[in-house]
């Protein structure tokens, strides 16, 4: 019988050489064992597509496009043994956007809520995004509220302890500043938000279960009392 690969046969009739025949076959990759969708809510302009980008594709534009609407992207996590899928929802900032981003809401297992640490108006709308929350979200999605942009330092209008209290307001909300520019905290965000989320989950859960809707700390170095105070790393 001829070979459908052309392999010729060793000389007396032997077994087939070593060919495209007798390759092992590469494994397909494990499943995910959880299928989590994250939405990133805030005003205009505080960088949520910024810390989308650096999270997924380790990228940052200086200067970013408005999202229209809503965009996502999706990154593969492991954590707790477990591979999870992440669907990560950038939502526009604009008022008249809110009758589509409302959508993405009700699926969410966790949300970021982001303010410009530089811009006072964008602290002062958290109050605005936590009624679409109660509104729309899941009582179970887990919360986290970041202060962007703290690469901008010295251009600070919201204080660490007034986004503190802001965020012990709000129950099971978690509270961390970050800088998508600089990279700092970004990973951090995102990793520990789903592993709050796993940490609600089964250990075991069917695959007809999963959500199909589409989360080692460096320490800061030690500084002259002169200078800024270190960056609080997150949560």
């Amino acid at each position: 019988m001829e070979s459908g690969f052309g392999v010729q046969r060793r000389a007396g009739g032997g077994s087939p050489a070593v060919g495209a025949s007798q390759r092992r076959r590469k494994m397909p990759p494990r499943a995910a064992d959880y299928k989590l969708q994250v939405i990133i809510i805030g005003s205009r302009g505080v960088g949520k597509t910024s810390l989308m980008e650096r999270f997924t594709d380790d990228t940052f534009c200086e200067a970013c496009k408005s999202t229209v609407g809503v965009d996502f992207k999706i990154k593969t996590v492991e954590l707790r043994g477990k591979k999870i899928r992440l669907q990560i929802w950038d939502t526009a900032g604009q008022e008249r956007f809110n009758s589509i981003t409302s959508a993405y809401y009700r699926s969410a297992k966790g949300i970021v809520l982001v303010y410009d640490i530089t811009k006072q108006e964008t602290f002062e709308d958290l109050p605005k995004w936590m009624k679409m929350i109660d509104k729309y979200a899941s009582e179970d999605a887990e919360l986290l509220l970041v202060g962007n942009k703290l690469d901008c330092e010295s251009d600070r209008a919201i204080s660490r302890q007034q986004a503190e209290r802001f965020a012990s307001r709000i129950s099971g909300m978690r509270f961390c500043e970050a800088s998508a520019k600089d990279n700092f905290n970004v990973d951090e965000i995102f990793l520990k938000l789903v592993d709050d989320i796993l940490s609600k989950m089964p250990l075991e859960v069917p695959s007809k279960e999963l959500s199909n809707s589409v989360l080692s700390l460096q320490p800061e170095p030690e500084i002259p009392p002169e200078l800024p105070p270190p960056r609080m790393r997150c949560c």
